[in-house]
């Protein structure tokens, strides 16, 4: 994708959260032009400040979308921000093409749904752009970003907490885990992290558990790259998680100085691998 030649017009297909208001802008301000399609209500006021157009529109409404997007000429779209799969449970409006495809897939993990949405827009002469792009700045490198550091038994932790996330990631069902006293507290899975982060942090008293977050050991760089922002560290101190550690170079980091900022505040440590 490093040789990808960017078209003046993207698209920015938009879940939750702030990630795709960053790429809009960032994207925006480096002379492209952005239409967005969103999948959410809680950034669209925001989105509507960087892209030319948004439109609305519901997860499973696949045929609407490649209608629009065809409309709109579009020839290159980033995936950004999260869309939840509980959507699959809560009666969701689902059109043809979406039915059918559900009834095709074996199973409803994230690597499958994404790449059969994926196949979709392909087979409309739709390529689908690595997800950093636009957004490599916020990759986070490695070492300690807060004042205070692990200790020599929170590395261990981490150490262990890290292997069982990689195994997690590579069966697609979470990229974080939370862990104390070498024991694994929760592993994500359909609630996404700040509630496996709530769930874990119960079980560890609400004291001293840690997080880790890591890609998948094949992370497909169109979708699902792991990112964390001042949502995560703040359900931490709510629940009593006092260290984060990511994956460095795989993991996006939002609101970078605010997080830090938090953190050191509350004697969290926030640190990447």
């Amino acid at each position: 994708m490093t040789n990808t030649v960017l078209e003046h017009r993207q698209c920015l297909m938009a879940g939750d959260g702030y990630l795709p208001v960053h790429m809009a802008k960032s994207a925006r301000d480096n002379g492209f032009e952005v239409i967005c399609i969103s999948l959410s209500s809680d950034n669209y006021k925001e989105l509507k400040k960087y892209c030319s157009k948004v439109v609305s529109f519901g997860p499973g409404q696949v045929d609407s979308i490649k209608k629009f997007l065809l409309d709109e000429k579009i020839k290159q779209l980033t995936f950004l921000g999260k869309v939840s799969k509980t959507m699959l449970i809560k009666r969701p409006r689902l059109e043809k093409t979406a039915i059918e495809l559900l009834k095709q897939m074996k199973k409803l993990n994230d690597d499958a749904i994404m790449l059969k949405i994926i196949e979709q827009m392909e087979n409309i002469g739709i390529t689908i752009l690595d997800q950093t792009i636009f957004i490599k700045n916020l990759m986070v490198q490695k070492g300690v970003l807060t004042l205070n550091h692990p200790t020599e038994a929170q590395l261990a932790d981490i150490d262990y907490g890290f292997k069982i996330a990689k195994q997690m990631g590579g069966l697609d069902i979470g990229q974080s885990v939370v862990i104390k006293d070498r024991m694994i507290m929760a592993i994500e899975a359909i609630e996404g992290t700040d509630k496996c982060i709530k769930r874990g942090c119960k079980l560890a008293k609400k004291k001293n558990a840690i997080v880790v977050k890591v890609s998948k050991p094949a992370q497909d760089k169109r979708f699902d790259i792991p990112a964390v922002g001042l949502k995560t560290i703040k359900t931490m101190k709510k629940y009593g998680a006092n260290l984060l550690a990511l994956e460095s170079g795989e993991t996006i980091i939002v609101d970078r100085e605010k997080m830090v900022k938090f953190a050191n505040k509350h004697n969290i440590v926030i640190m990447a691998l």
